[in-house]
Formats: C-alpha cells, sequence, structure tokens
C-alpha cells in the first residue's frame, strides 16, 4: 500500500446521486465478525464510508439495520447473503438519481474527495457506464465505483432474465458487460478484508500529518457536529495561549472559543472570529508579560549601590 493521501478534490461540484452502500457481507476472512461494526480511528468502517458520501441525495445502505452515524435508508436483498449482485439489485430498487455511487462497507481511506473524483470522470464520458478506481495491482474494485443507473437496473435486468436470480452471482458478470472507465487510486480502494488489513489501517492513520484530521472527523461525528473548522487557526491560538499565558490555558481557550461560537449559532466563520478575539487577548497577555519583564530587568544606568538613582545630586 503506498502513503495515505486522500484523492484530491475536482473543481467542479458533483452532479446529484444517489448511493448504495454493501454492508450485509458475511466476512468469512475475518471469522464472521460485524466487519461493518469494526472501528479504524475509533469509528466504525460503515460510518467512515457514510461520511464519504453524505452528499449523495439518497443513501441506502443494503444490510440488517443497526445505528449510524447520519440517517440512512435500509433494504435487504432476499434471502439474506444472496451475493452482491442481489445486494446491490435491492439497493438499487430504493434510488431515483441517473447516476448512483456503489460502495463497499469497508474502505477506511475512502474520503467525498475520492466519490467526487469518480462522479467528475464519468460525467464528461457519456459512452462510459461508469468509473470505477483500481487497487495498488490495477485490480478493478467494482464496490468503489459510480454507474449510470439505468445501465445497471439494464444490465442486472438481463442477468436475472438470463440465470433466473442474481443469488450467487460475481460482480464480474456484471462490471464484464459494462463499458467502465477506470481511475487508479491505491489508497482509497483499499479494503479490510483480513486482520492484517484492519491492523494495517489502524496503524496509517496515525501516520504524522493525517492524525489530527483522522482525530478531528471522529470526534465530530461521535459528538454529532458537522462544522468544517481551520485547525491550523485552532492549533495557532493553543500555542499563543500556552506561551502568552500558561499551558492550560490552551486547551481552556479552545473550548471557550468553541462555547463561545456556538452560542452565536454560527459556522466555521463563527470560529474563526472567536478564535481572531482570543488570539488577539493571548498576544495582548505576552505583550504584558514581556514589558513586566523589561521593567523588572537591571538597568544599565543605574548605579551600583542599592537605593541610589543616576539623577540623585
Amino acid at each position: 500500500m503506498t502513503a495515505y493521501e486522500p484523492t484530491p478534490p475536482p473543481g467542479a461540484a458533483p452532479a446529484a446521486y444517489d448511493a448504495v452502500v454493501l454492508a450485509g457481507g458475511a466476512a468469512r476472512r475475518l471469522g464472521g465478525v460485524d466487519k461493518p461494526g469494526l472501528r479504524v480511528g475509533g469509528r466504525a468502517l460503515l460510518d467512515r464510508v457514510l461520511g464519504a458520501c453524505a452528499d449523495a441525495r439518497a443513501t441506502v445502505v443494503v444490510a440488517d439495520p443497526r445505528p449510524t452515524a447520519r440517517p440512512v435508508r435500509w433494504a435487504r436483498e432476499d434471502p439474506p447473503g444472496g451475493g452482491p449482485l442481489a445486494a446491490l439489485d435491492a439497493g438499487l430498487r430504493h434510488t431515483t438519481a441517473d447516476t448512483v455511487v456503489v460502495l463497499s462497507a469497508d474502505l477506511p481511506f475512502l474520503h467525498e474527495a475520492t466519490v467526487h473524483t469518480l462522479l467528475a470522470t464519468l460525467g464528461p464520458a457519456p459512452d462510459a457506464a461508469g468509473a470505477l478506481l483500481t487497487d495498488a495491482d490495477g485490480r478493478d474494485q467494482p464496490l468503489v465505483a459510480a454507474y449510470r443507473a439505468a445501465a445497471l437496473r439494464s444490465e442486472l435486468a438481463a442477468l436475472t432474465e438470463e440465470h433466473g436470480a442474481l443469488t450467487g452471482l460475481p460482480l464480474r458478470r456484471l462490471t464484464g458487460a459494462l463499458d467502465l472507465t477506470r481511475v487508479p487510486d491505491p489508497v482509497a480502494s483499499f479494503d479490510c478484508d483480513t486482520w492484517d488489513d484492519l491492523a494495517t489501517a489502524r496503524a496509517r492513520i496515525r501516520e504524522h500529518g493525517h492524525v489530527l484530521d483522522e482525530w478531528i472527523s471522529a470526534a465530530k461525528d461521535e459528538l454529532g457536529i458537522d462544522l468544517d473548522v481551520d485547525i491550523k487557526v485552532l492549533l495557532d491560538l493553543a500555542r499563543d495561549a500556552a506561551h502568552g499565558v500558561a499551558r492550560p490555558a490552551a486547551p481552556l481557550t479552545t473550548f471557550l472559543v468553541g462555547y463561545a461560537a456556538g452560542r452565536a449559532q454560527g459556522g466555521p466563520e463563527a470560529v474563526a472570529e472567536a478564535s481572531r478575539k482570543a488570539a488577539a487577548l493571548a498576544q495582548r497577555w505576552a505583550d504584558e508579560a514581556a514589558a513586566a519583564q523589561a521593567d523588572a530587568a537591571p538597568d544599565a544606568t543605574r548605579d551600583a549601590t542599592p537605593g541610589t538613582r543616576p539623577d540623585a545630586g
């Protein structure tokens, strides 16, 4: 696996889309555990994937219902455990958008930017039925893809007519018949099929340069906060408060800034304004401390004898 770097976002905003997340697999290589509920960076794998498609018009999760970080619609293939094509068909029945993003529930490094890249890649290719990621070995990952819904429905119907049902059919029966555009991305396509994969994912998100973003995302999910803030501004504020006032002032000041922004019922702008005011206050404290030190320093013009003044006559 390559270094952990999310796909850069495309310039244009994505077109409206629905999302189908397949989360009902048997996870045999993990001993049958509840794979979507396994945690990476303190967040369930399913919640991480749902965060990546948060701007979908509708999100359908094909699995038995469970608590999730954001509301979704639930669906189930009949019979349960009928395989990915049966699950995809069950989820697709609850979508109405012309474009559908199809995702598995075990993608720890999937970001919204990756979803937007897939949508942007599919948009200008009218003859393509979909755009999907390929992994580090160049293999197709059809469960990290954006598809034209009409193409999926047509091919699923053809497969049902040919085989009588979709139960047990592999995904390649679907993707092999579609004209697909491929987007190499060895990071976002990384999935957790084994315990080693899970250990790798848990180690990767703690790499320097990414751990703070991951922690903030996890904390926002846990606290039910949907707010983008400038992390650098808050870190600079914490530094200024620690240096200009005292070390414990750093976390207390950032808490007060968040509380003030919340009371103002503002968004990122309210956080930035409260941070600016607090940083200015911390600077005034630092200036006063520096002035006090200067006042207390020995004056080079003073007489060495205590109590005397240079201007004494």
